[in-house]
């Protein structure tokens, strides 16, 4: 087929709300345009994208599906989506590879709590949208009142494709009017600029069940549906795992750029966090639940590949980045009750598959029994009758549990040390409150001269790779950015799970600092009932804690809108029913997460200690002695290495003459963080004081104590000799400080950690005019050298050459010089340059 001839891909979704006809009009557009020879129905169980037993037994849409189709100028993937408020989610995750969308309305409902809760998704998604009003042949359907609806409730631009087109797609944009003022046309290329920026959403309405308007929903399509232009790189997002009936792993994702082939390596990072490479072993294009084996896919088009073992919804491959985290979750915990002699150990890996085919199905591992998220009760049924089927297990639920989550009111700095033996890591983080909605966001804002950047990009990692719990009933944490403000690791001991303990108990230190808020899932609902039962209506929805807003009467009926509580709905739909005689209807959609109606009660009930949680810890490991000893959270400040880095701003003062009051403050507090001074701060002379005699000391003998592996280590010469030589560095390091010792007449101590050393004794000699200094076994060197600085700090000027940031502190805490390792080996050069200059001259 030549290039002029090739058809553009176009991925467009088919969603609504159950019972909108969705999956009949999309027998009818493959009808329509041949796809299909028999026009197929959802009551007849012969519909092509319902091939699931469980599906064509509900005549409900359960998994998403594709199939497809061609009009003039496009190759369309129509992927039809579940309609049923509990498989949303389902519908959501497929919304970030779709080029475009049509809406499915019913013209005897309108639009639906749940049509709402699609529309925001597609906005969220920024997905162009068609609108197909169905079931216009029905009575009750009225065109313009149900045009005028969709401009009120959904937006300004859903225009009728039948009347005025033209004119009225100008009037959805200023400059597009001018044009179409001075010429009396507007362009297909400016229609679909407007669909493609979302200010423009055609609507057709018809009859997908008697093919009426169907036409001119694929013409619309196929005229102003985006033309997107992709990169030349490799790119690819996953949106479905499933398994074929021979088993086969099957990884549904749409190419965003460049192209795939067989037997072409493909790289990411699975869900532990481990680099992968797998080969495409087979590219298949499904149309209902038949597929073609293809050689190549290009961009733009969506295709399930085989050979994949590590891949998962949502996920980016190549050039794509990742997508935004799926705003709908489930609502509801159950725990799974097996049957008898099942070990729960041994079922949930099995469980695990239908988990990830199902991201909707979140399974939770608490206290040794098997808890599984739904969104409501019939994707509970559903649940049942999978593992039935795949598993051959009957499982029941109990009643269920509303699934909570917390967050914070106010910023804090969240503090972590694991400071064991042998280990260091500490890590200082700020948590901070975000709106409603928002999830979770890390972010890190420490210099790279306090922490090297891979440190950082691992603390970053150990944020998002678990589920934070908070401090009320152990919930997930939600609403929140933490941001990485400081940390510090140890050239020598610092290992790999250091910084994830130090950062998971910095979050839970922050969190119990907090002021912690219960957050539970609401409802928005739409009550239709009979004006004669509204009042009922209304003490019960006042009674759950929910609120609305004042009824709206039309004919004998009213409708109350607002929102309430997922805990107190239960049953209420039955409720409705019963009082209304079967004529009142409840529709629910998923609002988000508020503060707990009842906080008090559900925290008496919870009876959840924070403290006890020893697998979310609050508190710290320090090390003194030779031995690390826990402190309690709320002492970490009093022993963390590092300073706060939320500095609390004071207003400026003006300091008068007589600093008496504020000296003695400054004094006690430098004396708490570096010891007795030296040398007090000057005050004014008292009247009556009698001067002291003045004498002037003879200059101290200066010191020079030297971490020595540190040095051999930070220097590049000797650091690669240490690699084949580790003795030969030594000697190097030594002869170059002695010369060094030599000229500037300082004395020099080179300490050499030998504390993993076996029966080390430890040894002390000379080496010329230095001292050597090997430390005993368990004896590190940065506890011999603060050890001798403390003994002889008061009688020489002392300075400690080491870039080790533990030693560095220790030195200014005992009030010595510090000194880095590149500073040492400017000095070393400095002084042998001199040398050289000197023996010339003499």
């Amino acid at each position: 087929m030549s290039e002029q001839s090739k058809k553009i891909p176009c991925c467009t979704g088919l969603l609504a709300h159950v019972d909108a006809g969705k999956t009949t009009l999309s027998e009818a557009m493959l009808y329509c345009t041949g796809a299909r020879r028999k026009l197929g129905r959802v009551d007849h169980g012969d519909a092509c994208l319902d091939t699931h037993a469980l599906e064509r037994a509900r005549g409900i849409t359960i998994f998403s599906k594709q199939a497809l189709l061609q009009t003039e100028h496009l190759e369309i993937t129509l992927v039809d989506t579940p309609g049923h408020v509990d498989f949303a989610p389902e519908a959501e995750r497929v919304m970030p590879i779709l080029d475009c969308a049509v809406l499915v309305i019913s013209g005897t409902d309108g639009v639906q709590a749940h049509t709402l809760t699609l529309w925001r998704l597609l906005e969220r998604y920024q997905v162009p949208v068609f609108l197909f009003v169905n079931k216009m042949d029905l009575p009750g359907a009225d065109r313009a009142a149900l045009l005028s609806r969709l401009q009120s409730q959904l937006s300004p631009g859903c225009v009728d494709t039948a009347a005025d087109f033209e004119e009225n797609c100008a009037m959805c944009d200023e400059a597009l009017l001018e044009r179409f003022l001075e010429t009396g046309t507007v362009e297909d290329s400016d229609i679909r600029s407007l669909v493609s920026r979302r200010k423009l959403f055609p609507c057709c309405f018809g009859s997908g069940l008697r093919l009426e308007g169907v036409d001119a929903l694929l013409d619309a399509l196929d005229a102003y549906a985006p033309r997107r232009r992709y990169p030349a790189e490799f790119g690819a997002r996953v949106y479905k795992i499933s398994r074929d009936p021979q088993g086969s792993r099957l990884t549904w994702m749409k190419i965003t750029g460049g192209s795939l082939k067989v037997r072409a390596p493909i790289c990411y990072v699975n869900q532990k966090g481990e680099s992968v490479e797998e080969k495409a072993v087979q590219l298949r294009r499904y149309s209902g639940d038949r597929f073609t084996a293809i050689e190549e896919a290009e961009a733009g088009m969506t295709v399930a590949v085989t050979g994949l073992t590590g891949t998962f919804a949502g996920q980016g491959l190549g050039a794509e980045t990742p997508g935004l985290p799926p705003a709908l979750e489930p609502v509801m915990t159950y725990r799974v009750e097996l049957p008898p002699g099942k070990d729960p150990a041994v079922v949930l890996p099995m469980l695990r598959l239908l988990e990830e085919e199902e991201p909707q199905l979140h399974l939770l591992w608490e206290g040794g029994r098997i808890h599984v998220q739904i969104m409501g009760r019939v994707q509970l049924e559903v649940f049942r009758s999978l593992v039935k089927e795949r598993f051959g297990l009957d499982v029941t639920l109990d009643s269920g549990r509303i699934f909570y989550k917390e967050t914070i009111e106010n910023a804090v700095e969240g503090v972590g040390h694991f400071e064991p033996l042998r280990h260091y890591a500490e890590v200082h983080l700020l948590l901070e409150p975000l709106p409603r909605g928002a999830g979770l966001e890390f972010a890190s804002d420490c210099s790279t001269d306090l922490l090297d950047g891979a440190y950082q990009n691992l603390i970053l990692t150990h944020m998002a790779e678990k589920v934070h719990r908070g401090v009320l009933t152990g919930a997930p944490i939600t609403d929140m950015k933490i941001t990485l403000l400081a940390g510090r690791a140890h050239l020598k001991h610092t290992e790999g799970g250091d910084m994830r303990e130090a950062t998971y108990r910095a979050i839970r230190q922050g969190l119990m600092q907090a002021k912690s808020v219960l957050l539970e899932p609401w409802y928005e609902f739409i009550l239709t009932l009979p004006t004669e039962t509204i009042g009922r209506a209304i003490t019960d929805i006042r009674a759950m804690g929910g609120s609305f807003s004042p009824p709206e009467a039309e004919g004998a009926f009213s409708t109350l809108r607002g929102s309430v509580p997922a805990s107190e709905l239960k049953d209420y739909a039955d409720q409705v029913a019963a009082y209304t005689q079967g004529r009142g209807r409840l529709q629910l959609a998923l609002k988000g997460y508020e503060p707990c109606h009842n906080t008090e009660a559900v925290l008496a009930q919870t009876l959840y200690d924070p403290e006890a949680d020893t697998e979310n810890t609050p508190d710290s490991v320090f090390c003194a002695h030779g031995a690390g000893f826990t402190v309690k959270w709320n002492r970490v400040p009093e022993y963390m290495h590092l300073e706060s880095a939320l500095k609390t701003e004071h207003p400026p003062r003006i300091i008068s003459r007589n600093l008496a009051p504020e000296d003695k403050e400054l004094e006690a507090i430098l004396e708490r963080e570096f010891g007795p001074m030296k040398t007090r701060l000057y005050r004014p002379p008292e009247t009556n004081s009698v001067p002291e005699p003045v004498s002037i000391r003879p200059p101290r003998q200066q010191y020079l104590i030297v971490d020595g592996y540190n040095i051999i280590f930070a220097w590049d010469e000797l650091a690669e000799t240490a690699k084949t030589d580790l003795e030969a560095a030594r000697r190097q390091l030594l002869d170059a400080l002695s010369s060094y010792a030599g000229f500037r007449k300082h004395r020099v101590v080179v300490v050499f950690d030998g504390y993993r050393v076996k029966g080390n004794p430890g040894e002390k000699r000379p080496y010329h005019n230095l001292q050597v200094v090997y430390t005993r076994e368990n004896e590190t060197g940065d506890r011999y050298i603060e050890s001798l600085v403390s003994r002889i700090g008061s009688n020489y000027n002392i300075r400690v050459a080491t870039s080790d940031a533990l030693v560095q502190l220790s030195a200014l805490r005992s009030g010595v010089l510090r000194m880095s390792a590149r500073e040492l080996r400017e000095e070393v050069r400095l002084a042998a340059e001199e040398m050289r200059q000197h023996f010339q001259k003499t």
